[in-house]
C-alpha cells in the first residue's frame, strides 16, 4: 500500500508519503505567496498553488517509486528525479478552507483566489451584523459571518468587479480548486459548503439563505455538493504529478476538520487545538447546536459534526512578536517567555492583530490588538510572556464557547512544538495537553478520510483507533492553574473596555 495526500495551507503545501504500515515515509514542502494589493485584501495565484501542489506531489511519487523506497526513509527526503511510483492506492487532499476561489466554465480561474483573511468585505459583515441579519442565518448554518466568507465576499465582487461574476461558473474552496485540477470535476465536500449557505441539518444549499442575504443570483456559483468526494486522476493531471492515471482521489474534509481527525478527535467531547495561521479551538459534536450565541462556525462531518472556532489570528502574532522583540526563531519566544512569572507583570495582551478584526469566539471586524500595563519595568522577557497568554487566554475563551465540557485537549500545529506554549495552554484551560506522534496531523486526517471513502476502513473513527498515536501528556500545574484562572477574568474585562475604543480606531485609520 501507498498512499500520498496533500495538505495545503496558507502558506505552505506538503505532500506526505505513508508506507504500507501507514507510517509517514516521505514529506515535500513549498512555501506559497499571498499577495496584498491593497490593505485588507489577501490573495492567492490559483496556478501557483496548483505547481506547489504538483511539485510536492510528484516528488514524493518519484521518491516512493525508488527502489527500497520505505525501508528506513524518513520525512524530509530532498527532491528526487524518479519515474514516479507504480502504484498509489489513492491521494487525499485537504486544504485551507473558506475564501472564493472562482473558475469559469472550462475549470480557469477568473482572477486571484480570495482568501479566507481578506478583509475587504468587513463594512458589509458589520452591518449584517448589526442589523442582526448573522444572527438569524446562524440558526440555520450555524456560522457567524466574517469578511473571508464567501457570501461577503461576493457581494463585494458584485458591487466592486461584476465582470468577474459574469465571467465565472463556479465558486470553489482550495481544496475543491486542487480536486478540480486533479479530476475535472468542480464540486464541493461537506465541510467547505458548511459555511455560509448549507442549511446544515440537512446538509443541503439553502434557498432561504441565499434570499436573506439577496444573493439568489449567487446560486448558480455553488458547486454540487458531496460528502468526502471520490474521482479518478485524469491522464493530464497524472502526468503532472507523476502518478498513474485512473488513481482514486478523495476530497478530505478542510483543513482545520482533517487536523482534528488526524488529531483523534472522532467522537463526540474530543477537543482539538491548532496552533496554525489560525488558531482554532474545536469540539466533534453530534448535532449541530443552532439555538445559542450565534459564533465560531460548525463544519459537517461524516457522521458528525465540528464546533470550531477559528480565529484570525494565531501564530503570526507569534512571528510579529518575535519581528517586535529582534527574535530570529519562534522558539525563542518560548525561552524569552519562560524569565517572566505568569502574568507578565502585570501587562495583559489582547492578540487581535488581523486587519479583518476578530472572527472566534466573538465577531467583530473592527476588533485591534493592544498591550495593556506597561511601564518602565516592563521588559522584552515581560511582552514574550505577554503575547503568549493573550493567545492562550483566546483558547480558553473558545473552549468556553463551545459549551462543552472535553477531558483533555489534542494540540497540532507549528505552534505545538513549543514545550512552554503546551505547558501554559495546560495551566490556562486547566486540561491535559497532548500532541499527536504524527509531524503532519492535517495530512494523517486526510489519511484517515480517504482509507474511509476508499473502502480500505469502515469508518474514520475504525482508521483512527489503528492509526493515531499520542504523545504522553502535559498536565496542568494547580497553582499556576489557579492564578490563571484570575488573570481570565482579567483578560475579559479589558477586551470589554477595549472593545468601545475599536469604532474610533477604525475612524482613525480612515483619516490617514
Amino acid at each position: 500500500m501507498a498512499i500520498i495526500c496533500v495538505d495545503a495551507g496558507t502558506t505552505v503545501i506538503k505532500a506526505v508519503g505513508y508506507d504500507s504500515s501507514g507510517a509517514e515515509s516521505y514529506v515535500a514542502r513549498r512555501e506559497t505567496t499571498v499577495s496584498r494589493p491593497a490593505p485588507g485584501h489577501a490573495e492567492q495565484d490559483m496556478d501557483a498553488v496548483w505547481a506547489a501542489v504538483a511539485d510536492t506531489v510528484r516528488e514524493v511519487a518519484a521518491r516512493m517509486g525508488e527502489p527500497g523506497a520505505g525501508a528506513g526513509a524518513g520525512p524530509g527526503a530532498g527532491p528526487g528525479a524518479g519515474p514516479g511510483v507504480d502504484r498509489v492506492d489513492f491521494v487525499a487532499v485537504t486544504a485551507q478552507g473558506d475564501g472564493c476561489w472562482l473558475v469559469d466554465a472550462t475549470g480557469r480561474p477568473t482572477g486571484p483566489a480570495i482568501l479566507w483573511n481578506d478583509a475587504r468585505a468587513a463594512a458589509t459583515v458589520d452591518a449584517w451584523t448589526r442589523s442582526g441579519l448573522a444572527a438569524a442565518a446562524f440558526r440555520l448554518n450555524g456560522s457567524s459571518a466574517a469578511s473571508g466568507l464567501p457570501h461577503a465576499i461576493l457581494t463585494w465582487l458584485r458591487a466592486n468587479d461584476p465582470g468577474r461574476l459574469d465571467r465565472s461558473h463556479a465558486n470553489l474552496t482550495c481544496g475543491g480548486w486542487i480536486f478540480s485540477r486533479m479530476t475535472g470535476k468542480l464540486v464541493a465536500d461537506e465541510s467547505d459548503a458548511s459555511a455560509p449557505f448549507m442549511d446544515l441539518r440537512a446538509r443541503a444549499y439553502s434557498a432561504e439563505l441565499l434570499g436573506m442575504f439577496g444573493m439568489e443570483w449567487a446560486g448558480r456559483l455553488l458547486p454540487e455538493i458531496r460528502s468526502c468526494p471520490v474521482a479518478e486522476l485524469t491522464a493530464g493531471a497524472a502526468a503532472s504529478l507523476g502518478l498513474p492515471t485512473g488513481t482514486p482521489v478523495v476530497m478530505a474534509p478542510y483543513d482545520i476538520a482533517s487536523t482534528a481527525l488526524g488529531a483523534g478527535a472522532v467522537a463526540p467531547g474530543q477537543a482539538c487545538g491548532i496552533l496554525g495561521t489560525t488558531l482554532c479551538t474545536e469540539v466533534i459534536v453530534g448535532a449541530p447546536d443552532l439555538d445559542g450565541d450565534p459564533i465560531g462556525i460548525t463544519i459537517a462531518l461524516p457522521g458528525g459534526y465540528l464546533r470550531a472556532f477559528p480565529t484570525f489570528a494565531g501564530t503570526e502574532v507569534v512571528q510579529w512578536t518575535c519581528r517586535l522583540l529582534g527574535l530570529d526563531d519562534p522558539a525563542e519566544l518560548g525561552e524569552l517567555a519562560r524569565q517572566s512569572p505568569p502574568g507578565a507583570g502585570g501587562l495583559t495582551f489582547l492578540p487581535y492583530l488581523s486587519p479583518a478584526g476578530e472572527r472566534a469566539p466573538f465577531s467583530d471586524p473592527l476588533a485591534r490588538g493592544a498591550l495593556h500595563g506597561m511601564s518602565f519595568e516592563h521588559g522584552r522577557e515581560h511582552v514574550a510572556r505577554a503575547a503568549l497568554e493573550g493567545l492562550t487566554m483566546v483558547i480558553r475563551d473558545c473552549l468556553a464557547a463551545t459549551g462543552t465540557a472535553p477531558t483533555e485537549l489534542r494540540a497540532s500545529g507549528g505552534g505545538s512544538a513549543s514545550a512552554t506554549w503546551l505547558a501554559m495552554i495546560a495551566d490556562v484551560t486547566g486540561l491535559p495537553v497532548r500532541r499527536p506522534a504524527d509531524a503532519e496531523v492535517g495530512a494523517r486526517g486526510a489519511y484517515l478520510v480517504g482509507l474511509a471513502a476508499t473502502g480500505a476502513a469502515p469508518s474514520v473513527a475504525d482508521a483512527a483507533a489503528q492509526h493515531v498515536r499520542l504523545r504522553d501528556a502535559v498536565e496542568p500545574d494547580p497553582g499556576r492553574q489557579a492564578r490563571y484562572t484570575r488573570l481570565f477574568d482579567d483578560f475579559l474585562s479589558l477586551r470589554g473596555a477595549s472593545a468601545g475604543t475599536w469604532p474610533l480606531l477604525a475612524d482613525m485609520r480612515g483619516c490617514t
